[in-house]
């Protein structure tokens, strides 16, 4: 409801605009609130149903005896009307002036009915044209604070998508090493030119696209490009800006910058994708503009049909038409989606499950096509070891204690599989190098108790005269064909063995899958890795759909064309690779292992990097929705059952009528009662992850 009078884009745009707003909103529900504890305390609800009464001074005596509460009351819903509820009255307004009925158009007609009314008999009770003066200031003051309670809830869920652009640009490096007139100089990366020579050493960030001049070196594109081993670059080859300069030194020509640069064109997608796409209808929205006509055309109704068919005086028809209006604009219609919104999110905050507005919680309940990427969604996004095949009479954990050695304090992903082998399977401790050479892009060198030791690809041990078994190499095409990576090891001048690893595929990844299929979602898998890489990984996941070999800025127009066809889209990724799918996606879930670029643009964040909390949020999603259309249905038949009351329809024949504060008091039990179907929802907690 909050999408009615605060500008969506702008608060994307501008996070210190959406937290001013929230704050704002915030302020208006408790000023609201703190004027409407004494309104109600003063009006006859207080009284007749919780036999409550104002101590002396101020219920006895002068002022307050005489219609003096009126007065009070008068001054306090005035303060409550025209400032925190005068965000009702101007989003009525423009509502209506560009010819439409929604929810503000509803608030504000009960709001101003009731307020005027209540206004215009105390100052006709004062000037003693009336004896009785019989109000319900409280039934606006209410209205105003439940629905600005409302509005706030859901503010507070839909902070925060803008800052995905922001962790987007932090990737680039502010500064960069390039060659001027022969001699190497630190520029801005902005003022990086077309063709200038930049040079990367270890760890720096690559800040332009380019091309390689000289140099070979490894670099870690896993921040752009979703891949999770690092890829070796040598002199012709592309590099990327934003990813990582691992082991060599390179230098490079800038072919791409500012705008032209791939994560430039990332980030545009991703505000692109992220501007265009529309907050989710509500159905209370839908309910609203019909709301409007009723409850304005049974006040019209009850006033007409009293005053020109009964003996009544004006004042009485007023009250049975305004009684009317206010009963048909209940908090709980106003309560309905936000009271369901509250607790459902609340319910998937405990489980580790972010859900950033109103509308991803009902939409996610519609997804009926899911695209899942590879690495660090469906698989682990590190590889493992495998298999060990060996030679020349060498043993398994010889190969893995030499191979450890060797790599010894490298960060690449194949020496960490490696150490990870060596601990598990509860091996010494490595030994001190007594020499150590990088050969970039090929591998290592060690010399450990005065044993050379060599560690890297088939090349390696080639160049440096070892003989290859071909019982290797037969293990080496029987591992590749099954898309895992191996590392060679010769010791003493002997090939030892080679060592094969693979990204691992989740062990909830399966039951992940086939509970989707189940809820009938059609699965797909999306990866940059190769072919065979992909069909491997979908025979252990029992996925039948996938897209292989597909380029970053690529990933988005497979969400688009899918979208094409109809389907409602779900994207789920962990890399800024999948930032731009993500945005594009109908809904974008981010899982919680990946960048937090990726949580930034996801509209659900799964904090922890279990595949089965997928279907656990859309889970959440269905029963989150059925518990709003209850709300609905019971707000719904509250009026339905309410408004001929109020309106007088059984007063001749029955004498039954609901007075002011009878409405006011009803209004309160209809919010009460979908507070409380809101707050059931979390009995489908022990269901969410069956």
């Amino acid at each position: 409801m909050a999408h009615d009078h605060h500008d969506h884009g702008a608060m994307m745009a501008d996070p210190t605009m959406a937290k001013a707003m929230e704050a704002d909103m915030r302020f208006r529900f408790f000023v609201a609130f703190i004027l409407t504890i004494p309104i109600v305390l003063y009006s006859p609800i207080a009284e007749k149903f919780f036999n409550f009464t104002l101590p002396a001074p101020f219920a006895a005596g002068g002022f307050f005896a005489d219609g003096g509460a009126n007065l009070v009351s008068l001054i306090l819903a005035s303060a409550a009307v025209f400032w925190p509820g005068k965000i009702f009255i101007t989003g009525a307004w423009s509502a209506l002036k560009k010819m439409k009925l929604d929810m503000m158009v509803l608030v504000a007609t009960g709001v101003v009915a009731a307020y005027a009314f209540s206004a215009l008999v105390t100052v006709l009770f004062y000037i003693g044209a009336v004896s009785s003066g019989e109000t319900f200031f409280d039934a606006a003051a209410m209205l105003i604070t439940f629905v600005l309670f409302g509005h706030w809830m859901e503010m507070r869920s839909r902070r925060g998508t803008s800052e995905a652009l922001r962790a987007l640009f932090n990737l680039v490096p502010p500064k960069a090493s390039v060659l001027r007139n022969g001699k190497e100089v630190s520029v801005s990366t902005s003022e990086i030119r077309h063709g200038d020579i930049v040079v990367l050493r270890p760890g720096d960030k690559v800040p332009v696209d380019g091309e390689v001049e000289e140099g070979e070196s490894a670099v870690d594109e896993s921040l752009v490009t979703g891949e999770s081993l690092p890829v070796s670059k040598k002199i012709g080859d592309k590099v990327i800006g934003g990813s990582v300069n691992q082991s060599g030194m390179l230098k490079f020509k800038a072919t791409q910058i500012g705008a032209e640069t791939l994560l430039a064109q990332i980030i545009k997608m991703v505000e692109t994708a992220q501007n265009s796409k529309a907050p989710g209808q509500r159905i209370a929205d839908k309910a609203a503009a019909w709301l409007v006509v009723v409850a304005i055309g049974s006040g019209f109704a009850a006033f007409f049909g009293w005053y020109a068919f009964a003996d009544v005086s004006f004042l009485t028809a007023l009250t049975f038409a305004i009684s009317a209006v206010v009963i048909a604009c209940p908090d709980a219609l106003g309560l309905a989606t936000p009271t369901a919104v509250a607790v459902g999110t609340g319910i998937g905050a405990k489980h580790n499950i972010l859900i950033k507005d109103a509308a991803t919680l009902e939409n996610a309940s519609r997804i009926n096509t899911i695209i899942l990427d590879k690495t660090g969604t469906i698989t682990e996004g590190k590889p493992k070891v495998k298999d060990i095949a060996v030679a020349n009479g060498f043993i398994e954990n010889d190969v893995l204690k030499y191979a450890a050695n060797a790599e010894m304090g490298s960060s690449h992903p194949l020496a960490k599989a490696i150490n990870e082998e060596v601990k598990s399977r509860n091996l010494p401790a490595a030994q001190m190098m007594e020499k150590f050479e990088s050969y970039a892009g090929l591998g290592v060198r060690a010399v450990i108790k005065g044993v050379a030791v060599l560690a890297g690809k088939e090349a390696l041990l080639i160049n440096q005269g070892v003989e290859i078994p071909n019982s290797l190499r037969q293990s080496v095409d029987k591992f590749a064909k099954e898309g895992k990576t191996v590392v060679w090891i010769s010791v003493g001048g002997k090939a030892a063995g080679v060592i094969a690893a693979a990204d691992s595929v989740k062990t909830a990844a399966p039951r992940t899958v086939e509970e989707l299929k189940r809820m009938g979602i059609d699965v797909i898998m999306i990866t940059g890795d190769n072919r065979l890489t992909a069909e491997i990984t979908s025979r252990e996941t029992g996925i039948e759909k996938f897209f292989a070999e597909v380029l970053p800025q690529d990933k988005a127009a497979y969400v688009k064309n899918l979208q094409g066809e109809g389907k409602f889209v779900a994207m789920v990724g962990d890399g800024i690779n999948d930032a731009p799918a993500l945005a594009q996606a109908d809904i974008g879930i981010a899982i919680g292992a990946g960048t937090d670029v990726a949580k930034e643009t996801g509209s659900i964040v799964l904090m922890k990097s279990d595949p089965f909390d997928i279907v656990a949020a859309i889970r959440l999603s269905k029963e989150t929705v059925k518990k709003m259309k209850q709300n609905l249905f019971w707000a719904a038949i509250y009026n339905v059952l309410a408004i001929p009351v109020a309106a007088g329809v059984f007063y001749s024949k029955f004498g039954l009528a609901l007075r002011p504060e009878v409405a006011a008091l009803l209004m309160s039990a209809s919010s009460i009662i979908v507070a409380v179907n809101a707050v059931l929802l979390k009995r489908v907690e022990p269901k969410l992850k069956d």
